[in-house]
């Protein structure tokens, strides 16, 4: 595992790339969505990201350059499937129909920061449902978060909650509910569960638009909308996922609280709205919210218990295992390996080896 301490592990590394993929994905779906239905587009961007990696799979099987995409992760098994449907159900169609009818009655920068919304929620599941362990500079950079969405929300007489806003909370509270089922499945293959996700909701999602009688847009747009899908689901989700792995539900989520500000930014030269006091006062709050959570240290005596799981790992500190003939030694690789109980003080982060509790 890498030492938290260095300037930026590579867990939140990967968190942040993926936050700005998706981030700059939701000013661009702004621009689509005037010529096609909210769940059309939905459909679009995840068959995009699905039928994009699905691409890349086939095609590491020639191209050496493509071979992280072969599958040398580990494999999801039987037990898996449940937390993959919830995901699928909540994050791959539900979520994804909720921002496109919110996005129709929201202006892109307003959206993109009100999307800090899913850090709060996928935090506060992980800790309430999973009892991940926070502590002050965590829960303080959560309040600075809600603090901002609530500025973003404030009319002059309070806080409102139009129909557009409402509609992308729900969506967020749909993707803090995968984040949480994902979770569970980090240390499996992170292509293959993104390549599943995206065909599986990008199918029904584009069932259900042309059963309420919505038509294909025409071929531009649906290559526009592939390739945003691509890129901002497909390949978001799959850095999204080694974070996961790396920090846990709650940080990850934190630090792709970067999403909003790289879709606020990029709205206003691309959709021409102008800059407002409220959206740099917001940005500002959240802002601070992200820098409490990249500037956190967990450091204390912690005990291992015994566990057998399988994902791809190297033989540092906590994977000091021997090896059957049959099984690979080249590094790093996966199989099926045991863990010993282990006392040990060092920092670190709710990963898959350190979801213990204090």
């Amino acid at each position: 595992m890498s030492d938290p301490a260095s300037p930026l592990p590579p867990g939140i590394a990967l968190a942040l790339l993926s936050a700005a993929l998706f981030g700059a994905s939701t000013p661009l779906a702004k621009l689509l969505l005037g010529a096609t239905s909210p769940l059309m587009l939905a459909g679009l961007l995840y068959l995009g990201a699905g039928a994009g990696l699905l691409a890349l799979r086939i095609g590491a099987r020639y191209i050496p350059w493509l071979r992280p995409f072969s599958g040398q992760e580990a494999p999801l098994r039987r037990t898996d499937l449940g937390w993959l449907a919830l995901a699928i159900l909540t994050g791959g169609m539900a979520g994804p129909a909720l921002l496109m009818l919110g996005l129709a009655h929201t202006d892109a920068a307003s959206a993109s920061l009100l999307l800090n919304l899913e850090g709060l929620a996928t935090m506060v599941i992980a800790w309430g449902v999973f009892h991940e362990n926070t502590d002050r500079r965590v829960l303080l950079g959560a309040f600075a978060i809600l603090a901002g969405a609530c500025v973003l929300s404030w009319s002059g007489s309070g806080i409102t909650a139009s129909r557009g806003a409402l509609l992308i909370a729900g969506a967020c509270l749909c993707w803090g509910i995968d984040n949480n089922a994902t979770a569970r499945l980090s240390g499996a293959d992170p292509t293959q569960i993104t390549l599943i996700k995206g065909l599986v909701a990008g199918t029904v999602n584009l069932a259900l638009a042309l059963a309420t009688g919505a038509s294909f847009p025409a071929p531009s747009l649906v290559c526009a909308a592939t390739l945003t899908g691509f890129a901002g689901y497909g390949a978001s989700l799959v850095l999204f996922i080694l974070g996961l792995r790396a920090l846990g539900a709650a940080r990850a989520g934190a630090y792709f609280s970067l999403a909003p500000f790289v879709g606020a930014c990029l709205a206003i030269p691309l959709l021409h709205e102008a800059p407002t006091l409220r959206l740099a006062l917001a940005g500002g709050l959240m802002g601070l919210g992200l820098w409490l959570h990249l500037t956190e240290r967990h450091d204390h005596d912690h005990t291992h218990d015994a566990m057998e799981h399988e994902h791809r790992h190297t033989h540092d500190a906590h994977h000091q295992h021997s090896h059957a003939p049959s099984e690979p030694t080249n590094e790093p690789h996966t199989h099926p390996h045991r863990h010993v109980a282990l006392t040990h003080r060092h920092a670190h982060y709710p990963d898959l080896h350190h979801r213990h509790t204090h």
